[in-house]
């Protein structure tokens, strides 16, 4: 039989963009229900306890309540794309290229949380360095990032794109999360491997998606007081053999006049530089993915394809 997926949410951002990466999967039976009928709490438990996976593209609460819906029904697996699961210890993190055996503990998972987009760039720079030892666990991060107003869903494209919209936003960049608390601070933390809380000051482009993350070191104040090659050289070892992955040579970046936020989208590639200048004891680390591909809807196409054994 053919594995019945259902995305409870599918008429969002992220679930729309996983309902077209799937729609004509011929190995795939698609559970649906009409837009109209998306709040039936009802119809969506029925579909929900049907699913060999669910995939959750709901905010937080509603994400919460669907799960309820299943409790001690354990013939559903599912994969969760809001903010409430990704930091609860019985449920999977859903970035696979995160650590030894992550792929492994994800496809084993019946409860699998996706990543935030944000936090996908700054984890993929913060965990290798403390795996490694080269960054504290008490170091003080910093993590600025941009992001495509797709991010931030419907209301906030409709905002960016309707100038008769009474909310209408005419900036052609922003920044947000002043209170420096935002909802991705505590995913960052726990999964970046981190003691302190980290400053995060993320912004949005007039740009529908994309998104570059970066976080600046001192390197005399990290273990070992490493230089530009060994921090390159802890990110490309520890995603050597990494299809999705990408760490660019030191050589390329330096290269470089200009980085470009929307360089990958239409892909669920991620790409990792490494800036600075040799004996300036300083570097920014730097992350670009499409904040809808890896960021969101292709790690959960990813994730799913793990759950189901075919990865």
């Amino acid at each position: 039989m053919k594995p019945k997926i259902f995305i409870d949410g599918e008429h969002g951002t992220t679930g729309l963009q996983i309902r077209t990466r799937l729609s004509g999967r011929a190995d795939l039976d698609m559970l649906s229900i009409p837009e109209a009928e998306r709040r039936n709490r009802d119809l969506r438990a029925a579909m929900l306890k049907d699913a060999d996976i669910a995939i959750l593209c709901l905010p937080d609460d509603a994400a919460r309540e669907s799960v309820a819906m299943l409790d001690g029904v354990n013939s559903t697996r599912i994969i969760d794309t809001s903010t409430a699961h990704r930091t609860h210890p019985d449920w999977a993190y859903g970035f696979a290229e995160m650590t030894a055996g992550q792929s492994e503990k994800i496809a084993k998972a019946r409860l699998v949380a996706n990543p935030g987009c944000y936090p996908t760039g700054a984890i993929s720079l913060l965990r290798p360095l403390a795996e490694t030892g080269i960054l504290p666990g008490d170091y003080p991060v910093t993590v600025n990032a941009v992001s495509g107003y797709s991010g931030g869903g419907k209301q906030m494209i409709a905002q960016m794109e309707d100038k008769a919209h009474p909310e209408h936003i005419a900036a052609p960049h922003f920044l947000y999360g002043l209170t420096l608390a935002h909802k991705h601070v505590p995913e960052m933390q726990a999964h970046g491997l981190l003691t302190r809380a980290p400053i995060f000051s993320p912004s949005v482009g007039r740009f529908a998606q994309g998104m570059i993350v970066q976080v600046p070191l001192h390197l005399a104040d990290l273990s070992g007081a490493p230089q530009l090659g060994d921090i390159h050289a802890a990110l490309d070892a520890h995603y050597a053999g990494q299809s999705i992955v990408e760490v660019v040579p030191l050589a390329e970046s330096a290269g470089l006049a200009r980085l470009d936020p929307t360089a990958l989208n239409g892909t669920d590639d991620m790409r990792l530089y490494v800036f600075g200048t040799e004996g300036k004891g300083q570097a920014n680390l730097v992350a670009v993915l499409d904040n809808l591909g890896k960021g969101a809807s292709g790690a959960a196409v990813q994730n799913m394809t793990l759950m189901l054994g075919a990865a």
